[in-house]
């Protein structure tokens, strides 16, 4: 059975269309979330800088304290049910996402830590005539609103990762989860304002018109702007950001490895072969190339291979299962296309290379020709 979702900002109407959210295993119906229209959005970007304008309403650092512990502590109680959702929504193994949200709630206690001990510093004086008798120092105050725009692959630790910190910092945050696994952020915004944080200090939505998530993105009133997701897209919002808005973009990467020849191959390809594999390669950081010496790369590719071929390809909320569905239907068809035009390039196929559903691929491993080095 699926659920329906509210837009999270306080008073939003909505755009009058549901963005279905749907299971990547068996594209089964998930849940419903009503897409926010620019109305809401601009509802959002007015609550949130009119509590940034007032320090009245900044909230303390004992109570931002409090808060994180709070949600923290929550966390910890639901880590299994927050585990299965993302395993749900995302398609990454119940065994990797489990290990996710570990992660997730220790960067909650590493906001808390970082506000216990970051502070402003003591600007040296009294070095000249001009400073003498003057005592100068910095402190850290909130930047304004942030407004977060996050990715599929780790629906509950990245929004962690960027909702954390605006709220360790004091900022009013805006955060918009991809439209594929919108719940595990929505969750964990429950789970802040279930541990005291008030409802306009963090907002969360989901949008069907590209026009209307840019105006969030590029209104004057964002201090800061955090993005995780592809090159293109971040680099295009990053160029209509308003006139002194800071940002931090996190992209992609091709992730090469580089095995010599001492290295303890015992040791080593297990790990290539996780890192190749883990979230079915849907990681940026995933190994998507290795290269090694002429005389063991042969070795090397078909031990990779018999890695691959004993993972278990299933349904992510099983306990068995290694290798997960890829997010989306298209997502197969691209992958499928590389592999071929690979292998028609002159790569050879170790392993793989075939479709197991509509949204799982074997894992695969290809063998290229040698490097001719100059």
């Amino acid at each position: 059975m699926s659920e329906t979702f509210g837009i999270m900002i306080p008073g939003a109407k909505g755009a009058g269309e549901n963005i279905k959210v749907v299971a990547p295993w068996d594209l089964s119906l998930i849940a419903e979330i009503p897409a926010a229209s620019a109305d809401d959005i601009e509802s959002a970007l007015n609550t949130a800088y009119s509590i940034f304008k007032d320090r009245d309403r900044w909230l303390p650092i004992p109570k931002r304290i409090e808060v994180l512990e709070k949600t923290a502590e929550l966390m910890q109680q639901q880590a299994e049910t927050l585990a299965l959702e993302a395993a749900r929504e995302g398609g990454k193994p119940l065994i990797d996402s489990r290990v996710e949200v570990a992660r997730a709630i220790d960067g909650v206690k590493n906001c808390i830590e970082v506000l216990r001990t970051e502070s402003g510093r003591e600007i040296p004086m009294g070095l000249n005539a001009a400073s003498q008798n003057r005592l100068a120092f910095t402190r850290k105050e909130p930047i304004g609103v942030v407004v977060a725009v996050s990715a599929f692959n780790h629906p509950l630790n990245l929004i962690v990762h960027q909702v954390g910190p605006a709220i360790a910092a004091g900022c009013p945050v805006i955060v918009k989860p991809a439209e594929d696994t919108p719940l595990s952020c929505f969750r964990f915004v429950q789970i802040l304002r279930a541990a005291g944080l008030p409802d306009e200090y963090c907002q969360a939505c989901v949008t069907s018109d590209h026009s209307v998530a840019e105006k969030l993105v590029t209104d004057e009133r964002v201090g800061f702007f955090s993005f995780i997701g592809s090159g293109r897209v971040g680099w295009m919002l990053r160029s209509k950001l308003a006139p002194g808005v800071r940002c931090a973009l996190e992209h992609g990467g091709v992730a090469p490895v580089i095995i010599d020849a001492t290295a303890d191959l015992d040791d080593t390809l297990p790990l290539i072969a996780k890192g190749g594999f883990y979230h079915a390669g849907q990681v940026c950081v995933s190994v998507q190339r290795v290269f090694a010496p002429k005389q063991i790369a042969k070795d090397i590719a078909q031990r990779l291979a018999q890695f691959a071929q004993a993972m278990q390809i299933g349904d992510p909320t099983l306990e068995a299962t290694e290798v997960g569905p890829l997010i989306r239907p298209r997502e197969v068809e691209r992958i499928s296309s590389w592999v071929d035009k690979a292998v028609n390039d002159g790569a050879m196929k170790i392993c793989g290379g075939n479709t197991v559903t509509e949204t799982s691929y074997e894992c695969t491993v290809l063998r290229s020709h040698p490097l001719k080095l100059k």
